[in-house]
């Protein structure tokens, strides 16, 4: 078959699919079949070897682990011992539950990793107690589901474990390459939810005392070295991304039974039963996401874009530009790690061609990506903010997009000075293998 026919055929049927509102891991199964059944050198055995490949995978194994470490660390209450921390540290700032909101997000994206763990565990915790204290409720759910985000930029992403399984780009650079972007993009929230705050007149709390702030460092200091473990481990080579991930839940368990005296069978169950449901669903779209892609490098179709993109002469800077702009569109309607594994195994040759450096082809890429998680109409985080209290998305979606704003204004300075954003993993030496 020619490569135009299948490309043509495969996405029709993905479009289709999804129009239909069948679920993107069915989707993406469904959008393979007509080229293997129209092509006599291909069969259907296809889809079950390659997503069998895609799911025998050790670097794999640290998603399903880090789920089970945030679900660890919610049910065992330590979330509770970190909001405690933050509220001594940001309280007394202008909007001071909605800038609590946005730091605690920031240490629970250093444990999970999953900004999905994060917006069921937020929403949960601050939406309702933002309204009681006067926060209109469209700018709660908004800055909850916002700063979920944080997850897949802040290290250790499941995000950038995907991506280098793929890629087989260096988890360690990137994971040193997405702490400024990370810290940049909470700074540009607290900054918003602080224009909110004076133009709104949003409570702020009195100034804790430094007293207040080492108490509840004590008590948080056992948590806040769970990323520490998690980031660190496999930044000086003790232990892989998976390992860490292993250890991390090793860890957060004996917090909760030992030192917090937390650890209650009721609890412990629901979050084992709650880290199968997402690991079954992110691993099977994964899986049918990666025959996807395995078509799509047969048939030599992203070899064939980066050809026609290449006689347009853009650079590193617009193809940086041009990858940003197809992953935020792409993030709007398709979730996170699908989207990597077809448009990324698209758009990689492309960035290759034009000189693109690969980690930083993967941190913009990651970035874009984030968006979606909050934007119509895939957006989960924000569907999964709004419907923890029952609030329609149109009601709130001025606000997110509002918060969007000064976010992408930290993207467009990822992709305009790559060598800033690269200087950790270059300083460090990270750059090597996907392990």
């Amino acid at each position: 078959m020619e490569t135009s026919a299948v490309a043509w055929w495969m996405f029709a049927t993905l479009g289709i699919t999804l129009m239909l509102r069948i679920p993107v891991a069915f989707a993406l199964g469904l959008a393979c079949i007509p080229a293997l059944v129209l092509d006599p050198t291909l069969n259907l055995t296809v889809l079950v070897s390659q997503a069998f490949s895609a799911f025998n995978s050790f670097i794999l194994l640290a998603v399903p682990f880090f789920l089970l470490a945030a679900h660890l660390m919610n049910s065992g209450g330590i979330t509770d011992k970190l909001f405690a921390l933050t509220r001594t540290m940001v309280g007394h700032f202008p909007g001071s539950l909605a800038q609590v909101n946005v730091v605690l997000s920031v240490m629970f994206a250093g444990i999970s990793g999953s900004s999905t763990a994060d917006a069921a565990s937020q929403s949960k915790l601050f939406v309702e107690a933002q309204v009681k204290e006067g926060y209109d409720l469209g700018f709660s759910v908004a800055v909850t589901a916002v700063s979920s985000v944080l997850a897949v930029v802040i290290p250790p992403s499941i995000l950038m474990i995907v991506w280098g399984g793929t890629f087989n780009t260096s988890i360690s650079a990137l994971y040193l390459a997405g702490f400024l972007p990370g810290i940049l993009l909470a700074l540009a929230q607290m900054g918003t939810v602080y224009g909110y705050a004076k133009a709104r007149n949003y409570p702020k709390y009195e100034r804790a005392r430094f007293k207040d702030f080492l108490k509840a460092g004590w008590f948080a200091i056992p948590a806040l070295l769970t990323p520490a473990i998690i980031v660190g481990g496999k930044l000086f080579g003790w232990f892989t991304a998976t390992e860490s991930a292993a250890v991390a839940v090793l860890y957060s368990m004996a917090l909760v039974a030992f030192l917090y005296r937390a650890l209650e069978w009721p609890k412990l169950r629901e979050a084992l039963l709650e880290t199968g449901k997402l690991s079954s669903v992110t691993l099977f779209c994964l899986g049918t996401a990666s025959v996807f892609g395995w078509l799509l490098a047969y048939y030599r179709i992203p070899q064939e874009l980066a050809s026609t993109v290449t006689n347009l002469h853009m650079g590193a800077l617009g193809t940086a530009m041009l990858i940003a702009g197809v992953f935020l569109v792409v993030g709007c309607f398709l979730d996170a790690i699908p989207a990597i594994v077809i448009v990324g195994t698209v758009l990689e040759p492309l960035a290759k061609s034009a000189g693109v450096d690969p980690v930083h082809f993967g941190i913009v890429s990651i970035t874009a990506l984030a968006f979606g998680l909050v934007t119509p109409p895939y957006g989960l985080c924000l569907l999964i903010s709004c419907a923890a209290v029952n609030v329609k998305i149109s009601a709130v979606l001025k606000d997110v997009m509002i918060m969007l704003v000064p976010m992408l204004l930290v993207l467009l300075a990822i992709i305009l000075l790559p060598d800033l954003f690269l200087f950790l993993p270059r300083t460090f030496g990270a750059f090597g293998g996907a392990q």
